[in-house]
């Protein structure tokens, strides 16, 4: 008779990480409770024993429980949002519940990618605007989650992107276009949370590219790095259009700070766009309202596609990896 080899036990993660079985709990069910050093060695212990929670995880594993998490920072933000009605859209329409795992520091990154999959409490994972080393990847691929990411690129995960590069290229060439000459950047170039995705330092690189290319400069002068909040964002743009020789036209990296330079701009008297010309990024609604020129990345269709593509996964996990690269459009509208 054959001997089965016997499922690792939360004791045998307590052995190997020399911590006690609570602790262990508490890494699974409240990781955000657990400092970074012992939630790192837990995890090593569990990933390397192969440890699965609670003698009927297998069991649940094979059973659906109808819900579907989002991984995401920012969830507030216009275009999070928008990206999440795409999801909900499409979830609802197959019946399954969205729940939403905000998230606002690195460790409760890590926190969410090392209990989400152990723990089986949904049966797939939208992953918005977050960066995933391949340790990460490997759990959820080892446990049965099927992921989608939306604008970051695992080689084995299913992925949607933009080419944030290619975005900047456009708007360079429509002001240019315009017969702009003297031109800025203004955008969260170098945000501090280690934890998120940052596509603007990208936006100002293919903006400055195309710029170089057609004989144009942007320097230092002309570029602003400053935070989302409308306070900075209108500091900025106030620094900006007093400038001894002011810009003709701001490139901002989101509609959100291309609102406040408008405002700005109505403020100082500076006519919109006799005086100065305003191009965002994103083409959130409100952008229509105002009449604002932007860069479309069809917000809600990525949400709803990865959405679709999960649901798909999970129907049939031996469907083909998808990595989808949706086009942008510059939208003109009355700022330019």
């Amino acid at each position: 008779m054959v001997s089965s080899k016997k499922s690792p036990t939360i004791y045998d993660v307590a052995r190997l990480s020399g911590v006690s079985i609570s602790t262990i709990s508490r890494v699974l069910n409240m990781p955000d409770k657990v400092n970074p050093e012992t939630h790192k060695r837990v995890m090593d212990a569990i990933d390397k024993l192969g440890y699965v929670p609670r003698a009927d995880a297998r069991a649940r594993a094979l059973q659906n429980t109808d819900r579907i998490g989002v991984l995401t920072p920012f969830f507030t933000a216009p275009s999070f949002v928008q990206r999440l009605r795409g999801v909900a859209s499409a979830l609802s329409k197959a019946n399954y519940e969205l729940v939403i795992y905000p998230v606002d520091s690195m460790d409760h990154l890590q926190g969410y990618l090392s209990s989400i999959p152990l723990m089986r409490n949904i049966d797939g994972l939208i992953i918005m605007s977050l960066a995933l080393g391949d340790q990460d990847a490997q759990r959820l691929i080892t446990n049965g989650m099927e992921t989608v990411m939306i604008e970051y690129s695992h080689p084995q995960l299913n992925s949607i992107l933009i080419n944030d590069t290619h975005g900047g290229q456009l708007v360079a060439e429509h002001l240019i276009k315009k017969g702009h000459k003297t031109f800025a950047f203004l955008g969260d170039i170098e945000p501090p949370e280690r934890f998120a995705i940052h596509p603007v330092k990208s936006r100002l690189t293919g903006f400055k590219q195309s710029l170089q290319e057609a004989g144009f400069s942007l320097s230092k002068t002309y570029i602003r790095s400053v935070p989302y909040t409308p306070a900075e964002t209108r500091q900025a743009a106030h620094e900006l259009m007093s400038l001894p020789k002011p810009p003709t036209a701001i490139f901002a990296a989101s509609d959100t700070q291309a609102l406040s330079i408008m405002k700005v701009a109505r403020q100082l008297g500076v006519k919109v766009p006799d005086d100065l010309a305003i191009v965002g990024f994103d083409d959130i609604d409100v952008a229509e309202h105002v009449d604002l020129t932007t860069v479309r990345q069809h917000l809600d269709e990525s949400g709803r596609l990865a959405a679709e593509i999960l649901l798909s996964r999970i129907g049939e996990s031996e469907r083909p990896l998808q990595h989808i690269n949706l086009p942008l459009k510059l939208v003109e509208r009355v700022t330019t």
